[in-house]
């Protein structure tokens, strides 16, 4: 129900979780995404990126990954581990892009520049018009990455008492906190 609330709800705390996954070299990497649907019935979650990033290809390589939401207002902190299909073409891409195309955000997925592109010694302001210069054709670099939820760990910090529990598609059960 809260990650239903946080696809609609700009400023719900678990519209922006932590993702892990692991890179090439075996170390965990974590960054933060911005959670764009949520399926309950399907147990999906869904997140666009740059098709180049580096989440992708380390997704591709390894797609068990680990999301980490913590809502301060509620005082929940979700873990959930996840399965990621990384998709950088095809139908869904193209829907999304049709939608994000006409956003603030089209510009982030029109770079030339690959995410974590060095920019030797440009300043802030020859990064961002850099960044804005189109390619020829105009090509977006829109990524989805499709989450199915493996698992989840809930936790309530509570002064009355902590609670736990562990969800999965068939089990429930409380843990010690």
């Amino acid at each position: 129900m809260e990650l239903g609330r946080a696809t609609q709800d700009r400023h719900h705390a678990w519209r922006t979780p932590v993702l892990a996954t692991t890179a090439e070299d075996g170390l965990p990497q974590a960054r933060t995404v911005v959670l764009r649907e949520a399926d309950a019935n399907t147990a999906h979650l869904r997140f666009y990126t740059d098709g180049r990033s580096a989440k992708v290809s380390q997704l591709s390589d390894r797609p068990d990954a680990v999301l980490v939401f913590w809502s301060k207002r509620l005082n929940w902190q979700l873990r959930v581990r996840v399965s990621v299909t990384a998709l950088t073409t095809g139908p869904l891409v193209e829907s999304v892009w049709a939608r994000v195309r006409q956003s603030a955000a089209a510009g982030d997925y029109l770079s030339h520049l690959a995410p974590g592109t060095a920019l030797s010694a440009a300043t802030p302001t020859e990064v961002r018009s850099i960044a804005a210069q189109p390619t020829e054709p105009r090509r977006h670099h829109v990524g989805v990455l499709d989450a199915q939820v493996q698992e989840m760990d809930w936790l309530e910090l509570a002064r009355g008492g902590h609670r736990r529990a562990r969800l999965s598609a068939d089990t429930w059960e409380w843990l010690t906190p």
